[in-house]
């Protein structure tokens, strides 16, 4: 059902757009699309502005009622909102399941390896300045 609905929207949309292309604008002398001078008589004594613009309307709501349709339809659809609810998810795998670092070699100390007290750093940092020594060259 929906597929047809689409089908005809696209049918509908494409017969507007011939429709109005095949229309005279009201400055245009001579009918471009369709020959010379005599081209209105082709659509009978009344002229093509009459026809066209009656099949036109005629099209456009039908147009307008097919949009409408195939909205309501879109709205109350059964099933899955999104493509996304359709995928299904994995499982979730547990983190005690696989070691979380496994690309180190044995020289890298394990968590359970490291001592509870890091050793002291205080001896390998320099010390701090005296406060009456100039700045550094290049700072001020």
């Amino acid at each position: 059902m929906n597929i047809i609905l689409l089908v005809l929207h696209v049918c509908l949309a494409l017969g507007i757009i011939t429709l109005i292309l095949l229309q005279r604008g009201k400055g245009a002398s001579a009918g471009a699309v369709l020959g010379g001078g005599g081209a209105g008589t082709v659509f009978g004594a009344s002229g093509s502005a009459n026809f066209l613009s009656k099949t036109t309307a005629l099209l456009a709501t039908a147009f307008f009622i097919n949009s409408l349709v195939l909205a309501y339809l879109a709205s109350n659809r059964e099933g899955p909102v999104s493509v996304v609810d359709t995928i299904e998810q994995p499982a979730p795998e547990t983190v005690t399941d696989k070691p979380m670092i496994t690309h180190l070699d044995e020289t890298v100390p394990m968590p359970e390896e490291v001592p509870a007290e890091a050793p002291a750093t205080d001896a390998e940092a320099p010390p701090p300045p005296p406060a009456d020594a100039p700045p550094p060259e290049g700072k001020e």
